[in-house]
């Protein structure tokens, strides 16, 4: 299946800030249901890391990708900055900033 960037973009524009979404609701809310991986690729290619908020997406248990574009302490204090927060164990707290 091939995977529209600019739909996966701009759902992924959608995701308000102090929110996060996961890579596998990034992929149901795209129409690409079962499909993480290939999102997570497609997140690779993103050239406006503001415009196009890639950070806001983690992993379904609320860690960061150690892959993220800009570096996994570049994702966090992101978040950070946007209000979001983590649990002791370092991962998002994904019941007060998870919508998917």
């Amino acid at each position: 299946m091939k995977i529209d960037r600019e739909k996966v973009f701009e759902v992924l524009k959608t995701v308000p800030r102090g929110k996060v979404m996961t890579y596998g609701g990034l992929a149901a809310a795209a129409g690409y249901h079962g499909c993480a991986r290939a999102i997570g690729r497609v997140l690779h290619t993103n050239d406006k890391p503001i415009v196009v908020p890639c950070h806001r997406i983690v992993f379904s248990d609320g860690s960061l990708s150690t892959a993220f574009g800009f570096g996994e302490n570049v994702q966090r204090k992101w978040l950070e900055e946007e209000g979001v927060t983590f649990t002791p164990s370092g991962k998002v707290d994904m019941n007060r900033h998870n919508i998917g």
